[in-house]
């Protein structure tokens, strides 16, 4: 397991995080169709990602509407992890609730979630607190100022963002930058190699910015997990198959899953562990949530840690994989191919 810093910061966490999405058991609505984990579940999934050495947990407070914080909490107490081992993010944003305020990015949402977080994860403080979405309403300061309070007052150590344009992110940071106030050092988004949006506007604005990105579904909802599509058998069970996210195009999917396919054959290894594999070569990456609901996934996320894939493998799936030219990226390009000068050889 290797460790990488958080952003630009002096903590270190591990190249994988755990996820949480499917701790909870008689949830409702679209948690219902991805959690089934009760407390012994949760406890072996978290003992066994341990011993593996991940170091790095994600939650949210939407997540079975807070019982994945609360299964999670207690799963560290019963195991006895030492708090310092461990790095904890969560989450504020998505509906707690069906009142007009329980819901949002406005500082008495923030204020209220993560109170309400704390005492479902028995903790004093999270390391890591992300804002899950974004809030077209509350403006971006107010927002700034609440998490910024959140880090003065020692409750969250370091904050960070998901599912927010690049634009956006870029207006955060310059605010949080003239305000001298705590300011993002993660981004948590879609990344797979189905979906390699990220890498058009937000991974360029990351590596300007040193922000640490931290990958969710990095197997599509598993439609990457070798389950479905070519050579994958016809009545494929799995979480895909009720819940269809994120939305990926198939007709681009299968011939990558094919490549894949090929991959796995030659390292004696499988889809799902080259998917990852794959998102964990690329040098942006921080960290790769993985997520499971039994023993055998954990143990097939974990081994992609150490499947190494070599300049060929990696070739042919980046050149398979690869996103269409999109303005302004092709003019960018076009433009900038002479800007900077050969490298200068000296005659001989």
């Amino acid at each position: 397991m290797k460790y990488n810093q958080l952003g630009r910061t002096g903590l270190f966490v591990s190249e994988i995080c755990l996820g949480t999405m499917t701790f909870g058991e008689a949830s409702e609505g679209q948690w219902g169709k991805i959690a089934s984990l009760g407390q012994d579940g949760a406890n072996e999934i978290v003992e066994r990602a341990l011993a593996a050495g991940v170091n790095f947990i994600d939650t949210a407070n939407v997540y079975s509407f807070g019982e994945s914080e609360r299964l999670l909490g207690q799963a560290l107490t019963d195991l006895d992890v030492p708090r310092d081992e461990v790095v904890i993010a969560t989450k504020v944003h998505g509906p707690m609730g069906d009142k007009p305020n329980q819901r949002g990015s406005s500082r008495g949402h923030i204020m209220d979630s993560i109170e309400q977080s704390l005492d479902n994860l028995q903790l004093d403080y999270v390391d890591l607190y992300q804002l899950h979405g974004t809030d077209t309403v509350t403006p971006i300061d107010e927002t700034l100022r609440a998490l910024d309070d959140l880090v003065s007052s020692g409750l969250v150590r370091y904050i960070g963002v998901s599912n927010w344009q690049a634009w956006r992110i870029a207006k955060a940071l310059g605010i949080s930058e003239r305000k001298d106030s705590a300011r993002f050092e993660t981004v948590q988004a879609y990344y797979s190699i189905a979906g390699r949006d990220l890498e058009r506007e937000i991974v360029p604005l990351m590596a300007e910015e040193k922000l640490g990105l931290m990958v969710w579904s990095p197997l599509a909802g598993g439609l990457l997990s070798g389950k479905y599509g070519p050579g994958a058998p016809n009545e494929a069970e799995g979480r895909r198959k009720n819940f269809d996210f994120p939305p990926v195009n198939t007709d681009k999917a299968w011939p990558i899953v094919a490549a894949m396919r090929e991959v796995a054959s030659k390292h004696g290894s499988d889809v799902a562990t080259v998917a990852l594999a794959y998102i964990l070569a690329k040098p942006f990456v921080m960290s790769v949530i993985i997520g499971a609901s039994r023993m055998d996934q954990l143990e097939q996320n974990l081994a992609a840690v150490d499947l190494q894939l070599d300049a060929d493998d990696l070739g042919k799936l980046d050149e398979i994989s690869k996103l269409a030219p999109e303005y302004p990226g092709w003019m960018l390009e076009r433009q900038g191919a002479g800007r900077r000068p050969a490298p200068f050889k000296p005659e001989s």
